[in-house]
């Protein structure tokens, strides 16, 4: 073998460093510098591993580390740090002087013209990287690094459980490599795709029939007044109030969706919304009675009756008043007058009822006055019951059912002892009884 000269330079830094080697002759060589062997198959020289092949290289407590072209005996506490390479130089280049019989760049990088350029571990797949990390080319060697969302235990790349670190606001998914936010029912995703905000759902066609109220989270349904809101917690239900209490209107209830309305018989107008007060059909005009007939009101209604009912012998002497003339012989056993009077009460009416007082016109000193029904009264229904001297009470007895008309002669005697003089007048009173009370 020729003998060689080589220029060797070796920095001595643990980081591949620049080594150069200036041949004297331009001939084929196949030798290397100490420390390097030749690579037959790159047609390179190529580091020696003395830590491999020299057994027990360091003794002691020493450990072996490589180095370029040698080898270094060190604690075993030490720890060898990579020198940083200059962050202007995208791909160093080192000057060399071309020699085909060995390589001349350091491990990492190829001879290209008279410049060592990096070699792609990863690209040409000369690399170590696990199945699950992903192959980093960097200057002069490669780093074997996780996906995003994996972290590297041992020389495994595992999954990151990002929900541990409670990045949602509501509910964290976690899923290889990455996570996912839920949000509860009610909310929604905001932007940042953490956090949640409310759903109004009031305005994303909630099932509510008639009222809805957005809340934090949910919804409520609401009912119209009048209206129960249904099991469903959706449908509006109406209301049935006539079937609440009986005493809602004075004659009759009658329901409808979402409120109720009070309706009066025949003969009867609604005050205000819930009473009925009876119609004056002689006061709006509405009767059908003639002339000579005088209309007269009564419960849910009107009678017709003559204007004049005096018979003879007796006399009219105004509307409702007729006399029997004491010239004539008839009226001597007869009452001096009659006043005609009317009145209506209803069917099942509460009794004993005050219903109607007489009250006496004039009065003659030292007269006595007596009260009694003169006619009319066969069934007994009624009795008078005297205040005083020139008054009483005709009170209803006994229930009556309508209708019915009741003819009442109601007589006044007056009896003076000073004078020997005795007269009687009549009240006749036409009681129309009506319909049931309600």
């Amino acid at each position: 073998m020729k003998a060689t000269y080589v220029l060797l330079c070796v920095g001595l830094v643990v980081l591949p460093a620049t080594i150069c080697q200036s041949p004297a002759e331009r001939d084929s060589y196949t030798e290397c510098t100490d420390g390097y062997e030749w690579d037959v198959q790159t047609q390179l020289c190529r580091d020696i591993n003395e830590c491999e092949t020299i057994q027990q290289a360091c003794q002691g407590e020493m450990k072996c580390f490589n180095h370029y072209g040698g080898y270094l005996c060190l604690p075993r506490s030490a720890s060898v740090i990579t020198a940083p390479e200059p962050s202007s130089q995208s791909e160093p280049s080192v000057p060399v002087e071309s020699n085909e019989a060995f390589n001349p760049c350091p491990v990492g990088y190829r001879a290209q013209g008279d410049t060592c350029v990096d070699i792609d571990e990863c690209e040409l797949d000369m690399h170590d990287c696990q199945p699950s990390q992903e192959c980093i080319n960097t200057v002069g060697t490669y780093t074997c690094q996780c996906p995003d969302g994996y972290s590297k235990i041992g020389i495994e790349c595992v999954d990151i459980d990002e929900c541990r670190y409670r990045y949602c606001q509501h509910r964290c998914v976690n899923v290889p490599g990455s996570f996912s936010c839920e949000c509860e029912p009610g909310f929604q995703l905001a932007g940042n795709n953490r956090s949640c905000v409310d759903v109004n759902e009031c305005e994303m066609g909630a099932p509510c029939q008639q009222r809805c109220y957005n809340s934090y989270g949910t919804f409520l349904c609401r009912c119209d007044q009048g209206y129960d809101l249904g099991p469903d917690g959706f449908s509006c239900n109406d209301i049935d109030e006539c079937s609440y209490s009986s005493f809602l209107c004075q004659f009759q209830c009658v329901n409808e969706p979402g409120r109720f309305s009070c309706v009066c018989p025949e003969g009867y107008e609604l005050l205000g919304t819930r009473l009925c007060q009876d119609v004056n059909e002689c006061e709006t005009g509405t009767h059908q009675c003639g002339t000579g007939q005088v209309c007269v009101n009564i419960h849910g209604g009107h009678q017709c009756v003559n204007s004049n009912r005096c018979q003879d012998p007796f006399v009219q002497v105004s509307e409702n008043r007729c006399i029997c003339p004491v010239v004539k012989p008839e009226c001597r056993d007869l009452p001096f007058s009659i006043v005609h009077r009317y009145m209506s009460i209803t069917s099942e009416r509460s009794v004993p009822s005050d219903i109607f007082q007489i009250q006496a016109t004039s009065v003659y000193p030292g007269a006595y006055n007596s009260f009694r029904i003169r006619f009319g009264d066969e069934n007994d229904e009624f009795y008078i019951r005297q205040i005083n001297n020139i008054s009483a009470m005709l009170v209803l007895a006994r229930a009556v059912t309508g209708p019915k008309e009741y003819v009442l002669d109601l007589e006044m005697v007056s009896v003076s002892p000073l004078i020997n003089y005795q007269t009687s007048s009549v009240l006749r009173l036409s009681v129309y009884v009506g319909p049931h009370a309600f």
